[in-house]
């Protein structure tokens, strides 16, 4: 496929244009994939697939059978990050086999960290989709999340090409796992917490910074995690990622006691 081609194009569908404006089921603004463009870092020469890439499959149950939606371009995306991810990993890790580097893969890339990696890009307010799908919640649904990930690599790839997708994806994943000079931890005691909390509601936990001590070199951070207003766990470490981390930790343990308790303690 050619860059900067639209990907539906190519078998005679057009790509639904103007549609953006007004929010399938509430009748509110969803804002246009422009808008959401301008926090990508990635300049689209075609806004269209973008807007592809943000169409969730449900939107063929208002508006037909024939409306082009995401899910090619998530198949695409997901064989781009996969790409990318890889190649990071095998030319970091030189000295590692097959095993540790799939592992280090698959956690870097598994729905749970998608949808993440939408949520901090606000993914949901920018999905089309239908009015059943938007009542029940797609809009914060891991599924629809990490989908529309994959789809806007996928987006970014056809209109830039594999250095423009290799620069969105190897930005967003430094943000979440640093230069990897390490391999991720297979233990993610924040993405553990957070899927403990949604059972109970989509709210997220809320980090605070509570204190930095030390000199320049040798920085110590003290961070709390609260949800709901209640504070559930405080931790510390070199990082704020490491003390938030091990808030987390504190956090889990915590929860998972008071569950093992039961009702009123018992």
């Amino acid at each position: 496929m050619t860059p900067g081609t639209p990907e539906e194009g190519r078998s005679g569908r057009e790509i639904p244009k103007g549609k953006a404006a007004s929010r399938s089921g509430v009748g509110s603004r969803v804002p246009s994939a422009s808008e959401f463009a301008e926090n990508l870092g990635h300049p689209f020469q075609n806004l269209d697939l973008l807007e592809l890439a943000l169409t969730h499959p449900s939107i063929t149950h208002d508006m037909g059978a024939g409306t082009p939606h995401n899910q090619r371009l998530e198949f695409l995306g997901d064989a781009v990050l996969q790409l990318v991810l890889t190649l990071e990993l095998y030319e970091k890790f030189p000295d590692l086999g097959e095993g540790p580097l799939t592992q280090a893969r698959a956690e870097m890339v598994n729905r749970r960290t998608l949808a993440l990696q939408s949520r901090a890009m606000n993914v949901g307010e920018f999905l089309r989709m239908s009015r059943s799908e938007e009542t029940t919640g797609g809009r914060d649904r891991s599924s629809a999340l990490a989908d529309a990930f994959e789809a806007v690599v996928g987006a970014i790839f056809l209109d830039g090409g594999l250095p423009a997708a290799r620069r969105f994806v190897l930005q967003r994943f430094r943000e979440a796992f640093g230069q990897l000079d390490a391999l991720p931890s297979f233990h993610n005691p924040k993405g553990d917490l957070q899927e403990l909390l949604q059972a109970e509601s989509a709210e997220p936990p809320v980090y605070q910074l509570i204190a930095v001590s030390g000199p320049d070199h040798d920085r110590n951070f003290e961070c709390a995690v609260s949800y709901r207003g209640e504070e559930l766990g405080r931790g510390a470490g070199k990082t704020k990622k490491a003390a938030e981390s091990e808030a987390a930790r504190v956090a889990l343990e915590r929860l998972k006691a008071r569950q093992a308790e039961g009702p009123a303690g018992q």
